[in-house]
C-alpha cells in the first residue's frame, strides 16, 4: 500500500515550501545586505545613570543581560506554573510542558540518588535548579529577540549610517561610515545571560560555596581535615607532611573550580554567539541554520556539564576520608 504524501499549507508538499523559503532568503540577501555585527565582551549599559551605588562594589547600571535575566526568570516561572496547573487538574499522565518537566526531574533525581545516596534530597534542589536555570538561559540566547533591536548609540569609530523607517524607529545600514561622518551602533535590549561573565561567576560561587556547606552538614568539623590534614603530622612526620600538602592542593582546587565553572560556560556561550553573528553576516543563507542547531546542542551539553559537576562535587563533599559517607547533620 502506497504511503500518503505529507502536504503542508494549501495542499503543497513540504519540500516545495522549503524551496520557496530558500529562494526568498536568497532574494532578501541580494536586496538587503547583512550588517556587520558589533561584538563586545562586556554587557552594554541601557541607562546613562547608575541604578544605585554600593560603598565597596561601586555603581550598578541596568544592562541588557540583566533585562534578559528577568525574561529567563519569567520563562522558568511559567514552566513552574504550567506544571502546577497540570498537577492540580488531577490527570495521571501529565501532557505537554508538564510531562516534559516530569521526565526531566525524574531523570535528574535518579542521577542524584545514584551518586549521593541518602543525601540526594539535600543535593537535588541545587543540582536541578542550576541545570534548568542554565539550560533555559542557553536556549533563550538563540531566540530572535536577542541582539536584534535596542537603543541607538553614537560612536566615534566603526559606526554605521541610519535609515529612518518610522518616526522614532531607525534601521542600521550595512557598511561603515566614512571618516568624519557620524556613526552609530545599536545597544540591544536583550543579550544572552551566559555571555555575561558576572552571571557565570555568580553561579560558580553558588555552586562551590554550597558544596562546602553540604560537606560541613554531612561531616561536621571533620570536613575541614580535607584541607588541613594535621592528624598524622607528628605521628608519622613524612606521610603527615604529604597529607598536609595534599590538603593544601585540595584547598587550591576549590578556588580553581570557581574559575573553571565560570570561564567554561562563559567561553563556550560567548564563542557561540560570535560564531552566529559572523556566519549570519557572511553566509546568511543555509549556514546559519546549521550553526543554530549546533548551538542548541552546545547549550544542552554545557547546562548538563555545569549541573552534573555541581552534583558530583556536592556528593563527594559528603564523603569522609576513604570514600565513606559522613554521619553529620542531614
Amino acid at each position: 500500500m502506497e504511503k500518503p504524501v505529507k502536504r503542508g499549507p494549501l495542499g503543497i508538499r513540504h519540500r516545495w515550501w522549503v524551496l520557496l523559503f530558500i529562494i526568498l532568503n536568497i532574494i532578501a540577501v541580494i536586496f538587503v545586505k547583512p550588517v556587520q555585527p558589533h561584538i563586545q565582551v562586556a554587557p552594554e549599559n541601557l541607562t546613562h545613570e547608575p541604578l544605585f551605588t554600593l560603598p565597596v562594589l561601586g555603581e550598578f547600571y541596568l544592562t541588557n543581560t540583566l533585562v534578559m535575566l528577568v525574561l529567563v526568570l519569567l520563562v522558568i516561572f511559567w514552566l513552574a506554573y504550567s506544571v502546577q496547573r497540570e498537577l492540580k487538574s488531577g490527570t495521571l499522565v501529565p501532557k505537554g510542558v508538564a510531562g516534559l518537566m516530569e521526565a526531566l526531574v525524574e531523570i535528574l533525581y535518579n542521577l542524584t540518588e545514584s551518586s549521593a545516596g541518602k543525601y540526594a534530597k539535600t543535593i537535588f534542589p541545587w543540582f536541578a535548579t542550576i541545570l534548568i536555570f542554565v539550560l533555559v538561559g542557553n536556549l533563550m540566547k538563540l531566540t530572535p529577540i536577542v541582539e536584534t533591536f535596542g537603543l541607538v548609540h553614537e560612536v566615534k569609530e566603526g559606526g554605521h549610517a541610519l535609515q529612518e523607517l518610522l518616526p522614532g524607529v531607525v534601521n542600521i545600514l550595512p557598511g561603515e561610515v566614512h571618516e568624519g561622518e557620524t556613526g552609530y551602533h545599536i545597544i540591544p535590549f536583550f543579550r544572552g545571560i551566559p555571555t555575561d561573565l558576572n552571571f557565570t561567576l555568580a553561579l560558580a560561587l553558588i555552586s562551590v560555596v554550597m558544596t562546602q556547606v553540604i560537606g560541613v552538614r554531612a561531616q561536621g568539623g571533620a570536613y575541614f581535615y580535607k584541607f588541613f590534614n594535621v592528624l598524622n603530622l607528628f605521628k608519622k612526620p613524612f606521610f603527615g607532611a604529604m597529607d598536609f600538602l595534599v590538603g593544601l592542593l585540595e584547598l587550591i582546587s576549590e578556588f580553581a573550580k570557581i574559575l573553571s565553572f565560570a570561564f567554561r560556560l562563559f567561553g563556550n556561550m560567548f564563542a557561540g554567539a560570535v560564531l552566529l553573528f559572523l556566519v549570519g553576516s557572511l553566509i546568511p543563507v543555509f549556514m546559519q541554520s546549521f550553526v543554530v542547531l549546533f548551538e542548541v546542542f552546545v547549550g544542552l551539553i554545557q547546562a548538563f556539564v555545569f549541573g552534573m559537576l555541581t552534583m558530583v562535587f556536592m556528593a563527594q563533599a559528603t564523603r569522609g576520608h576513604g570514600g565513606e559517607h559522613g554521619e553529620g547533620a542531614h
